[in-house]
């Protein structure tokens, strides 16, 4: 007599063979998932760092063209940046981590692994050739990819 046999659900092989490629699907998504995440952090680095560069460039931009009579002639160091008065003081400025400009000296927090260093420059801009001065903000975040911000300030 002929029996009619059905198979039924599926076999040890077809089960270990969609194990596998699942598997596979699975990490490759999760490395994907990997890269994009240790990827992701660097553009919010960039972006401090922009931000940090742009504040300490208008910093120095709002200062004074020129030493007043009697102003600060020290050294461009943090300690003494509250008493600085013109745009030549910032010059050779440079500090690990950053500080708020209100003169405290106080460390802001999250940011103590960034550097950030000031050249002023005198330049020639056009027809104004005494009377400009390049400011050139450098910062470094942890990743060590610098970002640099050029501004000028004139005499007027």
């Amino acid at each position: 007599m002929y029996t009619n046999k059905v198979q039924r659900g599926i076999s040890l092989i077809e089960l270990i063979l969609f194990i596998v490629i699942i598997s596979i699907a699975l990490v490759t998504l999760l490395s994907v998932l990997n890269a994009s995440t240790h990827n992701s952090i660097d553009p919010l680095l960039r972006k401090q760092s922009l931000t940090i560069a742009e504040s300490l460039l208008e910093e120095v931009q709002l200062h004074d063209f020129a030493n007043p009579a009697g102003g600060f002639t020290g050294a461009a160091t943090q300690a003494n940046r509250a008493l600085f008065d013109d745009v030549m003081d910032y010059n050779g400025f440079a500090t690990t981590g950053i500080y708020s400009a209100d003169g405290s000296g106080t460390g802001i927090a999250g940011l103590s692994n960034y550097s950030v260093s000031v050249t002023v420059t005198p330049t020639a801009w056009l027809a104004v050739a005494d009377d400009t001065l390049q400011i050139t903000v450098t910062v470094t975040p942890p990743n060590e990819q610098s970002l640099q911000v050029v501004g000028y300030r004139m005499n007027h």
